[in-house]
C-alpha cells in the first residue's frame, strides 16, 4: 500500500523545509538532528514509578544504563534489555527514552537501556562487545537489580535490533526468555529487492544505510562476520523466541524478514510483522502515527506472554 499520508506529509514537509539528510551531514550534526527529530515525533514520555541513571561495566570502560521499574515492589521481575537505534553511530539512552518508558507499563516489566559505545569513535565489535557485557552483567547481578533471570530478554530497533540479534548468537550467554528485533540490520551486503525499491533520497534510503555501515566497520569484510550480520550465522538453533517487525517502506524489510525465516527454518518460534505503509523509524514515532502505538502494544503483549510462560513452564 502507499506510503501512510502521515509519514507522506512528514516527508514532503521536510523536503519544503530543505531539510538534509542524515547522510549529508556531520557525525555531529547527524546526531543532533537525529535526537530532535525522535524526541519530536515520540510526544511525551509516560511517567514510570521509577527511572534510574548508573553505570555498569563494560570492556572499555564503564557503561551508561537507565533503569524502568514500573512498580513499587521488592520482588524481582521480568527484564527486557533494551538497545537503541541509530545505524551504531547515532543515539544514546536518551533515544529510546519514551519507547522504553511505554513498555515499562505497557508489558508491565523492567526495562534497561545500554549506553553502548559508538561508531566511528568505536568501531565493530565494540557495540556488539558492550552490549553482550551489559546482558550478562545484569544477568549475573540480577538480584542488586532486581531482576528475575529467569525472565530476561533483548530488544531493540534498527541497529539495536541488529545488536540485539547478535547478543542472542553468543552462547555463552546467559538464557534469555525472548527477543524482539525491530527493523533490524541482518546483513551487510543488503543486495535486496527493497533496498533497491526504496530509494528515495527524502527519506531512508540504501544510501543512508551504506553511511552507517561505513561507521561502523572498520574493514569492509568485517560486514561478514555473523556478529555484525546475524543472517549470515550459520546456526541458529536454540536460540530463542522471536519477534521481528519490519516496515512496508524500508530498504531493510527484505532482509529483517529473510532473518525471521533462517530462525523459523532453525526451529525458532517466530511471530513477523510487517506493518503495511510504514517506513524505517515508525516505531519511535507513536506520538504522531498510529501504527507505532500498535507495535508497541504487539511488542508488549509477545514479551509478556514469554514472561508468563517461564513462571508457568
Amino acid at each position: 500500500m502507499p506510503l501512510d499520508p502521515t509519514l507522506r506529509a512528514m516527508r514532503d514537509d521536510a523536503v519544503a523545509a530543505g531539510v538534509r539528510p542524515l547522510y549529508e551531514l556531520s557525525i555531529e550534526e547527524a546526531r543532533a538532528a537525529d535526537l530532535a527529530a525522535i524526541r519530536a515525533a515520540a510526544g511525551a514520555g509516560e511517567p514510570v514509578r521509577h527511572v534510574t541513571d548508573r553505570h555498569v561495566p563494560g570492556p572499555g570502560g564503564d557503561l551508561p544504563i537507565r533503569v524502568y521499574r514500573p512498580v513499587d515492589t521488592a520482588e524481582p521481575l521480568p527484564t527486557a534489555v533494551y538497545f537503541f537505534g541509530g545505524g551504531w553511530a547515532l543515539g544514546s539512552i536518551d533515544t529510546s527514552d519514551e519507547i522504553c518508558r511505554a513498555l515499562a507499563n505497557a508489558v508491565p516489566c523492567q526495562v534497561i537501556t545500554v549506553g553502548y559505545r559508538l561508531a566511528p569513535e568505536h568501531r565493530f565489535p565494540a557495540a556488539v562487545d558492550d552490549c553482550r557485557a551489559a546482558v550478562g552483567w545484569i544477568a549475573a547481578n540480577a538480584a542488586e537489580l532486581g531482576v528475575d533471570p529467569d525472565r530476561l530478554a533483548v530488544a531493540g530497533d534498527s541497529a539495536g535490533g541488529n545488536l540485539a540479534a547478535a547478543v542472542t548468537l553468543d552462547r555463552a550467554g546467559p538464557a534469555l526468555a525472548a527477543q524482539v528485533l525491530v527493523y533490524p540490520n541482518t546483513d551487510h551486503r543488503g543486495d535486496t529487492g527493497s533496498m533497491r525499491e526504496n530509494d528515495d533520497p527524502a527519506a531512508f534510503n540504501r544510501r543512508s544505510v551504506a553511511w552507517y555501515w561505513g561507521h561502523y566497520l572498520a574493514r569492509p569484510e568485517d560486514g561478514l562476520d555473523p556478529s555484525a550480520s546475524p543472517l549470515l550465522a550459520e546456526d541458529l538453533s536454540g536460540l530463542p523466541p522471536a519477534l521481528v517487525i519490519t516496515a512496508e517502506h524500508d530498504p531493510l524489510r527484505d532482509e529483517g524478514e529473510r532473518y525471521a525465516e533462517r530462525l523459523r527454518e532453525a526451529g525458532v518460534p517466530v511471530v513477523a510483522t510487517r506493518y503495511a505503509g510504514m517506513a524505517h523509524g515508525f516505531f519511535a514515532m507513536s506520538g504522531v502515527v498510529d501504527a507505532a502505538r500498535e507495535a508497541r502494544a504487539e511488542v508488549a503483549a509477545f514479551l509478556r506472554g514469554h514472561f508468563d510462560r517461564r513462571v508457568h513452564a
